[in-house]
């Protein structure tokens, strides 16, 4: 290679690091000479600093500084420790062209020939400004964050190292916990914590479940610095740091006592509250069951009293026992009525022809009511079948009835009608849109205020006076509604009378219609007598159930507990049939039945029960009779389970 050859290699390798250096624009770099003067120029500077290279070369650096760093020298102090050492850097103000100042970050660079002259300097400039905001931006948002915590009182904000121990403390920790920074900084925070807290470990779980999950909050006692206790609501979160290492725990507590104590007065006035209700509602109970009962134990006991004078005479009395039958009955009806209140009562769901309901209903009801309240019936025969509870739905529509009759006690007209109707979802409340029936029953009463109806459904509330009703009529109703996926409406305004609506879904496509119930038949007998053990605690009701067997011509042995029933069972012959109350002290009737099916399986066992429900326990399989049970109902459940 000759020497022209070597010259064009270091001229092109000079244009490119010209070209390099003059088509940087985020770095000002440029060239001094040894007394400061600008000898060379870049793009960058240019866009920092605002001269041009025309501008600028041949001038001396010093003014790109502000007047302060002009007057201490700083320009001349700045390359005569770069000529020194070697390099300068430095950040600082630095002043633009147009006189706006901007933070820049500066190097300077001392330049020296082969033989250590220095011949320049080369000097970069980068602009800081937007990250000195942000820095300065940070540092006051975390001075005005600073104040914040330190200036709160209403919370305890303190800081915890990795292990517990307390790094800061706010104002309000010194207010709600009674310790300056000085007493407790340092201090592991579990000295807030009560004895049997710390025994238990609390504090230490605390800090685990805030590192695990982030966070931890709960309520409970704390100690102050005087030992007092107060009620606190504690919040724990993890603090980490970008590697996600825990560097702390930010602890918030706050003084909730008076809050707690507020809460628990609000609490102990409800339960008062509502004891005073129930108590109400006891007495509303029990003063509206006791006036229906004894009206039906009026009819009761006065018939058979009468029937047995006739009886004596020879005289017949079938009318007069006929009438106890019935008051019977209509005890038993006002029985079901509070169980189907007071638990969830299984229905019998099924289709029910609403016509041919309401007709065979139509002289029933007109008893009910009496003579001076004429009943208008519109009930289509063409009606679709609804999917309800036959039973029930004749006891719904019954109480609906009566309680018109109630609201008219000068006579009027009650009219019973049925029709069919496409309902909108939003039509009546709780009822998806579709096709229900409507059965309605309207008086023309006095009507009932907007206040009375909104409370005519409540449980125990009456309008019939003390003593006169029991408030469950329309509750038990509603429920029933309910059950079979319906629902109860009442309409009503003072002097315009009162219209129930009972809205009844269709019965499903291919639903079998109920058959409705005729008078009670006996049941065909099983060609034998049997032997029957009668167990039950109330001497009243074993005397009336072995009379009703032995009627039948059965044989019967009589024990007044489950315990006698065993003894009899282990030391005498073994019977066809046990007939068992439920209800028993000591040992239950379905307790009863149990052990006789792990001693003597086989041996048919029947249950009389009072309640709704099947009580717990108590195989699902196990024959049940209804309490109170005719003669008739009896003999279908012997029948049944000895065959």
């Amino acid at each position: 290679m000759n020497a022209a050859t070597i010259d064009r290699t270091e001229i092109a390798a000079e244009d490119r690091y010209r070209l390099l250096v003059d088509n940087i624009t985020d770095y000002a770099i440029y060239m001094l000479d040894p007394a400061g003067y600008v000898s060379s120029w870049n793009a960058g500077a240019w866009r920092f600093k605002g001269y041009t290279e025309e501008e600028i070369v041949g001038e001396h650096f010093s003014r790109f500084y502000t007047e302060a760093d002009r007057a201490s020298g700083l320009p001349q102090k700045a390359l005569a420790t770069a000529a020194s050492i070697g390099r300068f850097e430095a950040e600082g103000w630095r002043v633009r062209k147009n006189g706006e100042h901007f933070w820049a970050h500066v190097v300077i660079d001392a330049i020296r020939n082969a033989q250590g002259e220095l011949i320049g300097f080369a000097k970069i400039t980068r602009d800081l400004s937007e990250r000195r905001i942000a820095q300065e931006n940070l540092s006051k948002s975390e001075e005005q964050f600073r104040l914040l915590v330190q200036s709160v009182t209403d919370y305890a904000i303190y800081m915890l190292d990795p292990k517990g121990s307390v790094s800061s403390w706010n104002a309000g920790a010194r207010r709600i916990k009674g310790y300056e920074p000085d007493e407790i900084i340092g201090k592991h925070f579990s000295q807030f914590y009560t004895d049997e807290d710390k025994a238990a470990g609390l504090p230490e779980t605390a800090l685990k479940i805030a590192a695990a999950e982030g966070r931890f909050e709960r309520e409970g006692w704390r100690v102050r610095k005087g030992g007092t206790r107060f009620w606190a609501n504690v919040i724990i979160d993890a603090i980490r740091a970008e590697d996600g290492s825990l560097i702390g725990f930010a602890k918030i507590t706050r003084d909730i006592t008076e809050k707690r104590q507020a809460q628990e007065a609000l609490e102990q006035a409800q339960r008062d509250l509502f004891q005073a209700q129930k108590m109400e509602a006891v007495g509303q109970l029990t003063g509206g069951i006791a006036h229906d009962f004894n009206n039906l134990l009026m009819a009761v006991l006065g018939s058979l009293e009468i029937a047995q004078k006739r009886a004596i005479a020879g005289r017949d009395n079938r009318d007069l026992i006929n009438n106890a039958i019935e008051g019977a009955k209509r005890g038993a009806a006002l029985t079901q009525r509070l169980l189907a209140f007071s638990r969830k009562q299984e229905l019998k769901l099924d289709a029910v022809d609403l016509a041919n309901l309401v007709i065979g209903m139509t002289s029933l009801v007109q008893r009910s009511i009496g003579p001076a309240i004429e009943l208008r019936t519109s009930v289509p025969a063409s009606l679709p079948a609804v999917h309800a509870d036959a039973n029930q739905l004749e006891s719904a529509l019954l109480n609906l009835v009566v309680n018109a009759r109630d609201a008219m006690p000068n006579g009027g007209v009650i009219q019973l009608s049925a029709r069919k109707q496409l309902l909108r979802t939003g039509d009546v409340e709780h009822l998806p849109g579709g096709v229900y029936v409507c059965l309605s029953v309207a008086d023309e009463g006095e009507g009932m205020s907007a206040d009375t109806l909104q409370k005519a459904i409540a449980p125990f509330f009456t309008t019939k006076g003390v003593g006169k009703g029991t408030g469950l009529g329309l509750p038990m109703v509603q429920g029933l509604m309910a059950q079979a996926g319906g629902a109860l409406v009442l309409k009503s305004s003072p002097g315009q009378g009162t219209t129930a609506e009972l809205w009844l879904p269709l019965a499903a496509q291919g639903e079998e219609k109920e058959e409705q119930e005729g008078p009670e038949v006996p049941a065909t007998g099983i060609g034998r007598a049997l032997n029957v053990l009668v167990v039950d605690d109330d001497p009243l009701v074993l005397m009336n159930t072995v009379l009703m067997l032995e009627d039948l011509g059965h044989a019967t042995v009589q024990a007044s507990s489950a315990e006698e029933a065993l003894t009899i069972l282990q030391d005498g012959p073994l019977p066809d049939l046990v007939v068992t109350d439920h209800a028993m002290p000591r040992m239950t009737g379905g307790e009863l039945a149990k052990v006789l099916d792990e001693r003597l399986p086989g041996l048919p066992v029947i249950l009389a029960t009072g309640y709704a429900e099947v009580p717990g326990g108590i195989s699902q399989e196990l024959p049940r009779l209804a309490k109170p049970f005719t003669q008739a109902q009896l003999e279908a459940a012997v029948l049944s389970a000895a065959s």
